[in-house]
């Protein structure tokens, strides 16, 4: 069971005093007589002369389990019945030796002043007790507070808390309360035993705008419900409303919250502290949401620097290409047919080009939104790759690809529209970062329970620092024959950052290595089998 589940012992309206003192009163004289009983039927005294000493128990008894004024007035009914009994003569409170008269003193001293050691070490062990105590509830508020990530989760683990550790108190229920971005006190959180507490009168919503804005507790609901702010320094976070039970509200009313009460100084001193701790909690879940805001603001800001800065020229450059094609087809211009051919082929691939990069544009929005939900169905990738290679048949006309195929390739799930992107993709990267007449490898083997397509480029190649950031969004990596202080870096930096995300979806693999001779070899996972279905 955790601190929190446990209450504050001594919580609750204090012991009548006059019924204590005669209890202790009670217990004092009877304790003391059985001692001076036993040691008269037995004719102890004077045949053991320290047999005084036996009191001690009685009175130690007393000082650890009843208190100072127990032991004490134990001494005294111990004093006086030993006199009147045990010390000649008997049955008067006359001694006749000086001796036995130092004796008793002697004894009474010892007494007293060994009952008030005993309530002293009792003070100081319940005191750190009830620090213990204390502390494990102020750290399973902080563990468990911290456990949660979303706010009002946390809030709601604070009012749950605050009920379990404050219900021998009165406290029936507990709501949080707190302005939103308007400065409308709303009820954030709340935990309740028997009542509902996630309603709030219009009077009570009144009254708590006040101890937002003075930082001071009040009464509500004809003393039954205690706003109490939520305070970190001299700003109120929050507040909390507390439900109470019908008599007892003693340690809420509003004179006992202030901490200079002495008699309930340990239970109001934790009440507040436990509060204080609240408060900071609350306090830093705000920063750290204000944090996480300002690092979106920022990353957001980044990402779209990098957006407008990578894109615009990939953007630009086939556009311009479309218009100044789409000029020189003017018809007062009297151009032969294959001049015209060839200016309408500039303008189709430019188009596609662009359409491509748009294409990557909304799958890497829809990649971070979560929104990317492949629409699998059963392919043979041999021929996905064959119609991609056709499709870009006029974009390759300056690379050879080769082609290799392992016999008895199974089918594999996957979204054709989101893997033809990603072969395209590779092509195009291939393309872009390899020399005229350069080839181009595709290779599809099995591997296990994977099918592995690999496209391998003999290009530059890359540097081994940069393999493991060819994935990240907007990055354009430094080939091996590029000086890493003025390298030309070409294109958006988003094709194989979209590459990623969809063979993530896919619940496939991605990554790079180096081709021995030079170039890069892009390798791809596919997973055979998916919801059981045999090859």
């Amino acid at each position: 069971m955790s601190a929190i589940e446990h209450v504050i012992p001594f919580a609750g309206r204090p012991t009548s005093p006059w019924y204590r003192y005669l209890l202790d009163s009670f217990l004092a004289i009877v304790g003391s007589m059985l001692v001076t009983a036993g040691i008269f039927f037995f004719h102890l005294y004077p045949r053991i002369p320290n047999i005084s000493i036996v009191y001690l128990l009685v009175i130690l008894w007393l000082a650890c389990i009843r208190g100072s004024y127990a032991a004490i007035f134990a001494s005294l009914v111990a004093f006086l019945s030993f006199d009147f009994f045990l010390i000649p003569p008997f049955f008067t409170f006359v001694i006749i030796e000086p001796g036995e008269w130092i004796a008793l003193i002697i004894f009474l001293i010892n007494a007293i002043l060994t009952s008030q050691l005993a309530v002293a070490l009792r003070h100081r062990a319940d005191q750190a007790a009830q620090r213990e105590h204390e502390t494990n509830i102020l750290y399973d508020l902080v563990k468990n507070t911290n456990r949660e990530e979303k706010p009002e989760l946390q809030l709601q683990t604070i009012a749950q808390t605050i009920v379990h550790v404050f219900s021998s108190w009165g406290v029936r229920g507990c709501s949080i309360l707190q302005p939103d971005t308007s400065g409308t006190l709303r009820i954030c959180a709340s935990a309740c035993q028997s009542v509902e507490t996630s309603f709030i009168s219009p009077e009570e919503r009144s009254e708590a705008e006040w101890v937002l804005a003075h930082g001071q507790p009040v009464r509500a609901n004809r003393g039954s419900v205690r706003l109490i702010p939520l305070q970190v320094g001299q700003k109120v976070v929050g507040i909390v409303r507390l439900s109470l039970l019908e008599g007892q509200r003693y340690f809420f009313a509003h004179e006992h919250l202030e901490r200079e009460q002495r008699h309930v100084k340990a239970q109001v001193t934790f009440f507040w502290n436990f509060l204080e701790q609240a408060a900071s909690l609350i306090e830093q879940a705000r920063l750290h949401q204000e944090n996480l805001r300002m690092e979106i603001l920022q990353r957001t800001d980044a990402l779209r620097s990098a957006l407008l800065s990578s894109v615009s020229h990939d953007l630009r450059t086939p556009l311009t290409a479309i218009k100044a094609s789409s000029n020189l087809l003017q018809e007062e211009v009297n151009w032969d047919r294959e001049t015209r051919r060839s200016l309408a082929l500039a303008i189709e691939r430019e188009a596609d080009r662009l359409n491509r990069l748009v294409n990557n544009l909304l799958d890497m929005s829809r990649i971070e939104e979560g929104k990317l939900k492949p629409e699998k169905d059963w392919y043979m990738l041999e021929e996905l790759i064959q119609d991609v290679l056709e499709r870009l048949q006029l974009f390759l006309h300056e690379h050879p690809v080769h082609t290799s195929f392992a016999d008895n390739l199974p089918a594999v799930p996957l979204d054709a529209v989101l893997i033809d992107q990603v072969f395209t993709n590779l092509l195009e990267n291939a393309v872009r970062y390899t020399p005229e007449g350069a080839v181009i490898d595709i290779c599809v083997e099995r591997v296990d329970a994977y099918v592995r397509v690999a496209f391998a480029d003999c290009g530059p190649g890359i540097l081994e620092s940069e393999l493991e950031h060819v994935f990240d969004k907007f990055y354009r990596v430094l080939t091996t024959s590029q000086n890493t202080s003025a390298a030309k870096k070409k294109g958006s930096g988003l094709g194989l950052a979209v590459c990623r995300g969809i063979m993530e979806a896919h619940q496939g693999k991605i990554w790079a290595e180096a081709r021995p001779g030079g170039g890069v070899v892009f390798c791809l996972l596919f997973p055979i089998n998916e919801g059981g279905r045999d090859e």
